[in-house]
């Protein structure tokens, strides 16, 4: 049973206005005196935000409650520093971010200038683990038109600045500035994958091959494939949707490999519009379907992710709930369509954050 990790960011705001708050070093420096070997959480490129990390876990309700665990200690440590932590991907309140005070992030400003200050959104990254680099690339390779798919259910970023963007995932359109985010083309194989990474850091671009933010990587501390479409999902239990799909694509993809299928061979450009229609849209529109890369329903598209990973989540016994969770998040929304509901009843946008705060620990 392949393990999942999941990497979160969060927001610190004021819980009584929903400001975002630049208080990550005091946050932090809590949780060390509360446990000097605790390495649970980190700082992010922003002073705004909390990053947390799960351990890997082979069973997704196990996955599912640490993610709540986190998401509640990470409330705890926020609330004694006078601030409470949301799960949203971008501030619906306009912020000025503060970068952090690390070496890297420092270098990020100097080098990005105004595109590492207005950076400050939150993502959900998967890691699901690979036998070898060779799996993973190849894994890699064949997931690439199913993460747009990943970015519309995950959606939970509609306002930026105090407005209203036209998009559900505003975070991955931010994202994207970043000359080394985004799709790639097909590797074929771990040496051309290594060799596409050394080549770009080579241009000083990049700082080093952490600094390559594929949509999908292999990691570089870890035997994993990270996935790294996704917004950070308002509740838990699309967080944990999120990581089962994930893993279902991997073990799915791997198979293929191990069956001699070939992956499909989409163009970047083609995956690039994928992307954007799915930031687009959410699940209130269309998506494009990754087989044909043409228009269709956003129900219709996730439920063929279902039946693609069908065999593998039946396998790994996730089957049900996971056509549980999609058949619910299809009906309620996900956290754009929540965010937007909520603006329509209190026309407020800090009402917004102050009740996501609420369904952040739900």
């Amino acid at each position: 049973m392949r393990t999942v990790g999941v990497e979160e960011e969060l927001l610190l705001v004021d819980p009584e206005t929903g400001e975002p708050q630049a208080l990550s070093a005091a946050v932090l420096a809590r949780a060390a005196r509360d446990d000097p070997d605790e390495e649970t959480f980190e700082k992010e490129l922003h002073q705004q935000q909390l990053e947390f990390a799960t351990h890997p876990q082979s069973d997704m309700g196990d996955l599912a409650a640490e993610i709540v665990r986190c998401r509640k200690e990470a409330q705890r440590l926020a609330e004694e520093t006078g601030a409470a932590v949301v799960a949203l991907a971008t501030s619906p309140l306009p912020v000025s971010p503060s970068v952090s005070m690390n070496s890297r992030y420092q270098w990020m400003a100097r080098e990005f200038g105004l595109a590492t200050q207005e950076t400050l959104v939150c993502g959900c990254h998967v890691h699901v683990s690979v036998e070898s680099d060779d799996e993973g690339v190849a894994v890699v390779d064949r997931i690439r038109p199913w993460l747009s798919v990943l970015t519309a259910i995950s959606a939970n970023s509609p306002f930026w600045q105090g407005r209203n963007s036209q998009y559900s995932s505003y975070r991955s359109r931010v994202w994207g500035r970043w000359p080394m985010a985004g799709p790639t083309a097909l590797f074929g194989s771990a040496e051309r994958y290594h060799q596409r990474v050394a080549d770009m850091v080579a241009t000083g671009v990049p700082l080093d091959k952490a600094m390559v933010y594929f949509d999908a990587r292999l990691s570089d501390q870890y035997p994993t494939v990270e996935l790294r479409v996704s917004d950070v999902c308002l509740e838990a239990s699309t967080a944990a949707l999120i990581a089962t799909l994930a893993r279902g694509l991997v073990e799915t993809a791997a198979r293929e490999w191990r069956a001699g299928v070939e992956p499909l061979d989409h163009s970047v450009e083609l995956l690039r519009l994928a992307a954007w229609r799915a930031a687009r849209s959410g699940l209130d529109g269309d998506l494009l379907h990754p087989l044909t890369m043409k228009p269709a329903p956003a129900a219709e598209v996730v439920r063929a992710l279902l039946d693609h990973v069908g065999a593998a989540l039946d396998d790994s016994g996730d089957a049900e709930r996971a056509r549980q969770a999609v058949a619910d998040l299809l009906r309620h929304g996900n956290g754009a369509r929540v965010q937007r509901e909520l603006l329509e009843q209190t026309g407020s946008l800090g009402a917004v954050v102050t009740e996501c705060v609420r369904r952040t620990q739900s």
